[in-house]
């Protein structure tokens, strides 16, 4: 007999916290992975959803360092500048103020999708930008074209992707004063599903900052 599905996801009943190690350097095309106490966990494994990537993000006060490998893939990459959402890659969530309990996006929150391609004339270069949240009451400030820094490279079974966030980037980022964010993830991937940090994508938390969790920046 099979059991009684929950009412609610487990995640859902949580908001979960974890630290953020500081790293000496945002960016570097050679060395692509940051120190193991930089993981970011994936809480849906406790729902049995997909995990298949290893996704790492350090801080210091010039902006967040971001590297992720993806693997178990089987097929090409699909990455779209024009159909974001429905691409393979990175995106990932900050609400420099850590709000918590509004359901619309304020001016310090920001969305970041990374893709290992998509980018350029013919859509064959990694791509990294600031875009708007749906339902957003503000938006943060624009960000210059090219101000985050990425680079990507194709493995067998998948790729490597390493990024860094700027603080220009970040409105309201000020790791001096606040050393608690609003924080989430979805690496997204057509072939794979979606790996996210708490809660799956049956939930709004794409727009709605109340789903997200917290990121404390440690030393």
């Amino acid at each position: 007999m099979n059991s009684p599905l929950p009412l609610l996801a487990p995640t859902f009943l949580f908001r979960f916290s974890v630290p953020c190690y500081r790293v000496d350097t945002l960016f570097s095309k050679k060395e692509m992975e940051l120190p193991a106490r930089n993981i970011m966990p994936s809480f849906g494994e406790l729902e049995d959803r997909p995990v298949y990537s290893d996704f790492r993000l350090g801080w210091n006060e010039e902006g967040f360092a971001i590297s992720l490998r993806v693997m178990g893939k089987k097929t090409s990459t699909w990455c779209r500048t024009t159909r974001m959402e429905d691409s393979d890659g990175l995106r990932i969530w900050f609400d420099t103020r850590d709000t918590g309990n509004i359901h619309r996006a304020s001016r310090f929150c920001h969305e970041f999708m990374m893709m290992p391609e998509g980018g350029g004339k013919e859509g064959k270069v990694p791509f990294a930008g600031l875009i708007e949240i749906q339902r957003a009451k503000e938006n943060p400030k624009a960000i210059q074209h090219g101000s985050i820094k990425v680079h990507a490279e194709k493995r067998i079974d998948g790729y490597l992707l390493r990024a860094a966030i700027p603080t220009s980037a970040l409105t309201g980022f000020d790791p001096t004063e606040q050393h608690v964010l609003g924080f989430t993830y979805a690496i997204m991937d057509r072939e794979l599903g979606w790996q996210t940090f708490t809660i799956g994508n049956e939930f709004p938390f794409t727009s709605d900052p109340s789903l997200w969790g917290r990121l404390e920046l440690f030393e």
